[in-house]
């Protein structure tokens, strides 16, 4: 399983990396699309929607349930990958490499709240 040390990581098993530009790109990890087994569908948020911390904004469905994605910081939905909405199945290859949707933070240091590489390994007993 594989847990990228450069992002940040949520309890409830959302990826966050930082982009230069200041907004936050999210996805779901590694441990989660396993978990979840063949995803089939995805519901995601608008652009131009705020949201709150721990906001259920998105919705995955797989062939053993469906579960809500929160969005791990206050701001403002900016963007979200429709072409992966077509193919939900591009999540079970390459969990960091699809992702969500974006935010642009309320607060820039909201993120440093988030769990490390490190301590979202010790919270799923990787």
């Amino acid at each position: 399983m594989s847990i990228p040390a450069d992002l940040k990581y949520t309890e409830s098993h959302e990826w966050v990396r930082r982009e230069a530009d200041g907004t936050l790109t999210i996805g779901i990890t590694d441990h989660a699309q396993e978990a979840l087994g063949d995803i089939v569908f995805l519901e995601l948020p608008d652009a131009g929607r705020q949201v709150a911390v721990g906001e259920a904004v998105a919705v995955i469905e797989s062939v053993k349930a469906a579960s809500d994605i929160y969005a791990p910081v206050a701001g403002e939905i900016v963007a979200n990958n429709g072409e992966l909405a077509g193919t939900p199945d591009q999540i079970n290859s390459d969990a960091y490499g699809a992702w969500l949707f974006k935010i642009k933070p309320a607060d820039a240091a909201a993120v440093e709240k988030l769990l490390s590489a490190e301590a979202y390994a010790k919270s799923i007993g990787a």
